[in-house]
C-alpha cells in the first residue's frame, strides 16, 4: 500500500488498464518501485512504419509512459509539460522493454529518463531509444 502520494505497482497497472491507448498498443506494467517503472509490448505487426521497424511514435509513447509511471511512482497523478527521445538504431524484436526512471522529483516538476530495449528470439535485448520526460504533479 502507498503511504505518500506515489502510486505503487497496484495502482500503476490499474493506470495503466484505464488508458485506452495503453490498452489498444498492449503496454503492460511489469515492474516497479519507488521512483521505477519497467513496460513491456509485444511486437505487432499493426504498429510499424513503412520499413518494418516499430513506428517512432510508437517508441515515443513507450519511453513517455515509463517516464510518467516513474514518476507516479514518486509524485502520484502527472502530466508531461516536454518530451524529447533519440532513437539509436531500428527497433525490432519479438517484445519492447522499456525501463523508466526518476532523475528528480520537485514540487512543481518531476524529471524523468527512459531506455526502450528491443528482445529477440533468444532473449537478448539491445538499448534502441532512450527519451527524457518534465512531468508536472496534478492536484487531488
Amino acid at each position: 500500500m502507498t503511504t505518500g502520494p506515489g502510486f505503487d505497482l497496484e495502482r500503476l497497472v490499474a493506470t495503466n488498464a484505464s488508458a485506452a491507448f495503453n490498452r489498444l498498443a498492449g503496454f503492460e506494467v511489469v515492474a516497479a518501485g519507488t521512483g521505477t517503472v519497467e513496460l513491456r509490448m509485444p511486437w505487432r505487426d499493426d504498429l510499424t512504419q513503412y520499413a518494418g521497424h516499430l513506428h517512432a511514435g510508437m517508441i515515443a509513447a513507450l519511453l513517455d509512459t515509463a517516464c510518467g509511471f516513474a514518476a507516479a511512482s514518486i509524485a502520484g497523478s502527472v502530466t508531461a509539460s516536454h518530451f524529447s527521445m533519440n532513437c539509436l538504431k531500428p527497433a525490432l524484436g519479438r517484445c519492447f522493454i522499456a525501463k523508466g526512471t526518476t532523475l528528480r522529483a520537485g514540487r512543481r516538476q518531476v524529471f524523468a529518463r527512459a531506455e526502450l530495449f528491443a528482445e529477440n528470439e533468444q532473449g537478448e535485448t539491445s538499448l534502441v531509444a532512450t527519451g527524457e520526460t518534465v512531468l508536472v504533479p496534478l492536484a487531488g
